[in-house]
This record gives C-alpha cells, structure tokens and sequence, in this order.
C-alpha cells in the first residue's frame, strides 16, 4: 500500500516522523511521503530533516518519500518552491489544493497543474477539467482524500479526472495515528468516491515509483 500525504510534528502533525512511519508499517503500507506543510521560508529545512530519516525507514519495512505539501503560499510562488525543494532532493512535492474548507488562495490549483516539479494535487475542491488536463500532461495526480471536509468533492474530482484521463490517487492526509487507513478503508473512500471496482484497483494498486518517473 501507499500513502502519498501525510504530516509529522515537523508541521501540524501529532507524531513524529519515525513514529509516524512505524505506525504506517504496522498497518501494512511499504511506501509512504511524509509531506509537512511548507513555504517558502521552510520547505526546505523539512525536507532535509526527512532525508536523514531514509535508513530508519527502511528498518521498519517502509520506503520514505520525502517530500513537503506546499500550503496557503501566493500562487506565483509555487513553482519556485518546488523547484527548490526538487532540487534539494525531494522525492515528491504536494500541493494544497483548493479545497472548499480553507481560504486557498485563487490560482493554487492551476498554479499547481502547470508546474513540472509537482507530482500531486492534494483535495482540489471544485478543479476544473482544464486544469486537470494541463496536470495529466505533465504527470501530475489528482488527490482523493479521507480528510474530513477536504473530502467534500471526492466525486467532483473523481469525474474531473475521468473526463481529463487524469491519474487519481488515494491518501489518508494523516494527522494522527486515527487517521491512517486500513487496507479496507482505503478500498472504501475509493469506491465512496464513486470509482468502480476495476477503476479502484488500478488507482490503488498504482506503480509508485512509475508514477513518479513520468
């Protein structure tokens, strides 16, 4: 299993790190991107705090993802902390979507669809088809999530991506240890979402490091 969206302490999470990757492990996951909340100020400082975590990781069973979620920056500013962040060795950079809960800056979710260095588009709220296309171009995915209230347009965006042959992702955006899915849950908030058995399949079983690489 993977999980592409998660917190630690090193933002508003309640575990750390290594915590967080045992708890992930003990759950049955094998690949999981710890991505705390970055700006421009920070970003990087998290990410090579992560890095130092790989080895420990890889102890439990799990391969770390490091990477960060950029979170409420100007949209002008998403490109250059992502390709600061990429250039610094992140694994994966997330971007908080638009999510129809938080005050997200207008132009995140395009900002983020028209930037090579981003892989995900965290909970996007009401996104466009033109937005998801320019995202499919470049490899980006967009998000489902079981975060309450970002979850509100899991089957918007689920109907988004079909339109655009977008790629779809499942995450947990874990706070907590109450927040990790269970190999069953995660089957749920895809089905919930309104994808079909063969749709959740393909999008759970999804080839990471593939993924990734595009």
């Amino acid at each position: 299993m993977y999980d592409l969206h998660t917190h630690s302490t090193l933002s508003d999470g309640d575990m750390l790190p290594i915590e967080l990757l045992r708890r992930m492990a003990v759950a049955g996951y094998t690949t999981v991107a710890v991505t705390d909340h970055a700006d421009i100020v920070n970003a990087v400082p998290i990410l090579e705090t992560l890095l130092g975590l790989r080895d420990s990781a890889g102890k439990f069973g799990v391969e770390l993802l490091c990477g960060v979620e950029i979170t409420h920056v100007p949209p002008d500013e998403i490109p250059v902390i992502a390709r600061r962040v990429k250039q610094a060795g992140a694994d994966i950079v997330v971007v908080h979507g638009e999510t129809p809960v938080e005050p997200v800056a207008p132009g995140t979710n395009h900002a983020a669809c028209t930037c090579d260095e981003v892989d995900i588009l965290a909970h996007p709220g009401l996104v466009t088809v033109e937005d998801a296309e320019e995202a499919r171009e470049r490899g980006i995915a967009l998000e489902i999530t079981s975060r309450s209230g970002h979850n509100r347009t899991n089957g918007h965006v689920v109907g988004i991506a079909r339109a655009a042959k977008c790629q779809l992702v499942v995450d947990s955006d874990s706070h907590s240890p109450g927040d990790i899915l269970s190999r069953d849950a995660k089957y749920l908030v895809a089905r919930g979402a309104g994808l079909g058995e063969r749709e959740t399949k393909r999008v759970l079983d999804l080839n990471i490091e593939k993924f990734l690489a595009t």
